[in-house]
This record gives structure tokens, sequence and C-alpha cells, in this order.
């Protein structure tokens, strides 16, 4: 399912874009998502930074009294939030800004179905495809949409797992290695290495009987027992089999 936020200070344009979106789903049956409704850019921000909302993509409006959509857009790619933004607006002033935040597509009001269906039907398809490279992981209290191909290798330490990343950060997860293997299963690259390690494959620069060195520099030490097994699943792994 994917979630959409509407954000509009006019109540009657919010419930004719929601009215929309209901026709575009029963055009479209298999397009699952849920929408929820605000009224006020701050309070959208409020419950994104709080209440781990997370939407795959945002309507706004561009003019709103508490905050122009576009300031509302600046404050969301500074917290670090990616999601798709398309902006709704009676005027095509801002549309150079648009770009700065990199928003997915710019509609003057009033909306029709041959503007909105065609973007949606490109926007989902998007959000579906990356939705196959990313996992949900609940960090820092939150859930965070985090990219498989960013991940380098998690670490186990007692009940802690820390997941290190392609940008040299890491994070410390709160879930058992044997629960992070099953969600990322789907995803052939990461192997197991001993009981500590869960290694992505594709960063992997070298493998020996001592250790595996990752292109990051970091060397993981593996089990002595380990070294046939490892090297076997790489080189199977490149080898496509």
């Amino acid at each position: 399912m994917y979630l959409i936020a509407l954000c509009d200070d006019e109540r009657e344009e919010l419930h004719k874009t929601e009215q929309m979106l209901g026709e575009y789903r029963e055009s479209r049956p298999k397009a699952d998502f849920k929408v929820e409704c605000f009224e006020h850019a701050d309070a959208l921000l409020e419950k994104i930074e709080e209440a781990a909302y997370l939407p795959d993509l945002i309507l706004m409006d561009i003019y709103m009294p508490d905050k122009l959509g576009i300031e509302a857009a600046r404050e969301l790619r500074r917290m670090g939030n990616q999601c798709r933004i398309v902006f709704l607006t009676t005027s095509k002033e801002h549309a150079l800004d648009a770009f700065e935040v990199d928003a997915a597509q710019y509609l003057v009001k009033p909306l029709d179905a041959q503007k909105l269906f065609p973007l949606l039907d490109k926007l989902l398809t998007e959000i579906e495809e990356e939705r196959k490279r990313y996992v949900l992981l609940r960090v820092d209290g939150r859930v965070q949409r985090v990219a498989v191909d960013d991940i380098i290798y998690c670490e186990a330490q007692g009940k802690l797992q820390y997941l290190h990343f392609a940008d040299g950060s890491q994070c410390t997860l709160r879930v058992t290695m044997a629960r992070l293997v099953e969600m990322l299963e789907p995803y052939p690259e990461f192997m197991r290495v001993g009981v500590a390690y869960l290694v992505n494959m594709e960063h992997i620069e070298c493998v020996g009987r001592q250790e595996i060195r990752m292109d990051t520099g970091k060397k993981i030490y593996p089990p002595r027992n380990a070294y046939q097994a490892v090297r076997d699943r790489y080189f199977a792994y490149y080898c496509g089999e």
C-alpha cells in the first residue's frame, strides 16, 4: 500500500483533490493507496517528524497561510525525507523553486484527470520499482526507509545490530540478527558470515582465508572454519548460480 498525503489550506480544494484520487482508484483497481489530508503544512511536517509517518507521495498546495509549500518541501528535504512531491497551484510563479526541492511535478489548478492520472501512473510505478530496493527499519525510535544498496554490512553485538553504510555512517537496530536476515532475504547479495556478520557481497573487494575486505576499506574477520563456505557463496553469487 502507498501512502499519499494531501496538503491544502482550502478545504474545498482538498476535498476535490481527494475525490479525484478516489476516481483514480476506481479506474485503476490495482492501485492500493491510503490518502491522508492536512489543512496546514506544519501539521504534515509534525506528523512526519514525530509520528513515523512516511508518505510515498505528497500533493501540496504552494500558497498556504502558515507556510508556503516550497518552504515545507525544503524542511522535508532537510529532514532527509526524499518522498515525491507534486505542487498544486493557481500560478506558475514558483515553478523554478519547485526544481530546487526536487519536486516530481508542478500542476496548475484546476486539476483534471488528463493532467493528474498519467502523472499518478508514472509516479506510483516508479515508487513500486524503488520499493523493491528498500527496507523499512526502526532506527532511533523512528521508522526509516533504508536503501538496500547503501548497506555495507551488519555486525551483531549482543541484542543489538550495528548497520554500516556506504557513506561511513552507521545506525543501531534493536532486532535480532535472525530477524534482520529474514528482512533482507529477498536480496541475494546479502550473505551471513558466522553468527556476527551479514555482508553485502556487492561491496566485497576481496575474500581471503583470514579476512574479507570491503570496498570501504573495512576488514571483517570470519570464523576460521567459514572460509570455504564464504568463498563458495561469493563466487556462486557472481557467477549467477
